[in-house]
């Protein structure tokens, strides 16, 4: 495996990590304004799609800019 390879798998992974921490944080956070365990579990699903789309679109402007 090159190096460059280990460094996108690497951050991928990093984003991975950071989506799943911003949904649980999501979910933790609505449980502790009383909502619902379908209704959490909805706000995390919603901010864990919203942190990967985020991702995508700051490293599809990235390469579009040409500083990959």
């Amino acid at each position: 495996m090159s190096d460059r390879t280990a460094l996108i798998l690497l951050a991928c992974a990093l984003t991975f990590v950071v989506a799943a921490l911003a949904g649980t944080g999501a979910g933790y956070l609505a449980r502790r304004d009383y909502a619902t365990y379908p209704t959490a579990l909805a706000r995390a699903a919603v901010a864990f799609a919203a942190t990967l789309t985020l991702a995508a679109t700051i490293t599809t402007a990235l390469v579009a800019l040409g500083h990959y």
